[in-house]
């Protein structure tokens, strides 16, 4: 069976550019690659065509040959062609060769971002930084904005980010030719690796910046102011978009994160929008009742009614005195627990009107005070 036209196959005008055979090819690729095509018997077939003509056109020696003698220039009366050997040997023994191209191209987006000449990325992204923020509760009740010092690494002034002196433009690497990457065949199989002149950049710079070394950027301390957004607590996190480090020659930088961690404070306690916090209250206000002031996260103080007869760790709630949800739902409450305070240095008098509030106590409630002989017998009774 006759062999059709390599460029036909590829769906590529005679004497196409290289750039014009290889995007020919790949839209060929894509569309015959057996993975998409399980219900076409025919695919696998048709895309070894496509591979064993695009290894053919894509070197420009056998190119030359096969513009001006067609299939015969690999044939044996040819004497092998313009390296030796036939183009099925050539198209099957790159057969690894040509399926990385495909598979870049099916899923280089997966793999990491831009690329340059089918290499890998020439602008490499910076990386991501954390900076951890303490604040007080003040602070993440009714937010704040900081200015903070990051130390991180910029682009670099002198070269505009492209490493090399006077800001002028890298050059593509002559040993991978952009790619990023080498291959050196080994019988049936073609082994790839990082090209050793650009260290997979594809790119090589031939005046280093004497600022920064080739790198694109230096070091330095950055000045941020940050808004604080009220209703913060510990964990919060918050994404400031390209104030990380600076990419690699010219590419983009990376994101800065603020971690916050909310400072203990001296009265309040948190738990979530809600406040809480003990206030004491003398023994007369427990058990007469009365009213008690108590401070505000606001900084602010709220009058607070205390029934008669509170006992300690009794319970109010003043509505709306909390801290604000971060992400609306309107705002916390404030819990207040009662700590019932027993007085000390008394003076005689003082000490007088207690005993004649105990035993008012105990002629008003006989049962208390039967109780309270059977004990008072006890205990004189072990000393006897």
């Amino acid at each position: 069976m006759a062999k059709r036209d390599y460029y036909e196959v590829l769906g590529a005008s005679r004497g196409a550019a290289a750039d014009e055979l290889k995007k020919a090819y790949r839209t060929k690729a894509k569309e015959l690659h057996p993975d998409r095509n399980s219900d076409n018997p025919k695919a696998e077939e048709q895309f070894k065509e496509v591979n064993e003509a695009y290894e053919v056109l894509k070197d420009a020696d056998k190119k030359a040959a096969y513009d001006r003698y067609g299939h015969a220039a690999f044939e044996g009366g040819m004497g092998g062609g313009p390296r030796g050997g036939r183009p099925g040997a050539a198209g099957q023994g790159d057969f690894a060769s040509a399926f990385s191209d495909v598979f870049e191209d099916l899923f280089g987006d997966f793999m990491g971002g831009q690329r340059g000449g089918g290499g890998r990325s020439r602008a490499q992204r910076g990386s991501d930084l954390r900076y951890n923020l303490r604040v007080t509760l003040e602070d993440a009740f009714s937010g704040i904005q900081k200015t903070i010092n990051v130390p991180t690494s910029v682009a670099c002034e002198a070269c505009r980010g492209s490493g090399a002196e006077g800001g002028a433009e890298p050059v593509t690497c002559p040993t991978c030719s952009g790619m990023g990457k080498v291959r050196a065949q080994q019988g049936f199989f073609t082994v790839e690796r990082t090209c050793p002149t650009c260290n997979g950049i594809g790119q090589t710079i031939k005046n280093p910046c004497k600022t920064c070394h080739g790198a694109g950027r230096v070091e330095q301390d950055r000045s941020l102011s940050v808004n604080i957004p009220a209703g913060v607590e510990t964990g919060t996190r918050i994404r400031l978009a390209g104030e990380g480090e600076a990419g690699l020659r010219g590419g983009p930088a990376g994101d800065l994160y603020i971690f916050i961690e909310v400072r203990d404070h001296a009265i309040f306690q948190r738990d979530g929008a809600h406040l809480f916090c003990r206030v004491p209250v003398t023994m007369a206000t427990a058990a007469l009742g009365g009213e008690v002031e108590v401070p505000t996260i606001d900084g602010g103080k709220s009058r607070v009614k205390v029934p008669g007869g509170s006992q300690t760790g009794k319970q109010m709630r003043l509505r709306s005195k909390g801290m604000p949800a971060l992400r609306g739902g309107g705002i916390g409450d404030m819990l207040i627990e009662l700590a019932v305070e027993t007085p000390v240095n008394l003076t005689g008098r003082q000490k007088e009107l207690l005993r004649e509030f105990e035993k008012l106590s105990e002629d008003n409630n006989p049962e208390g005070r039967t109780f309270f002989s059977k004990v008072k017998t006890f205990w004189e009774g072990m000393k006897g």
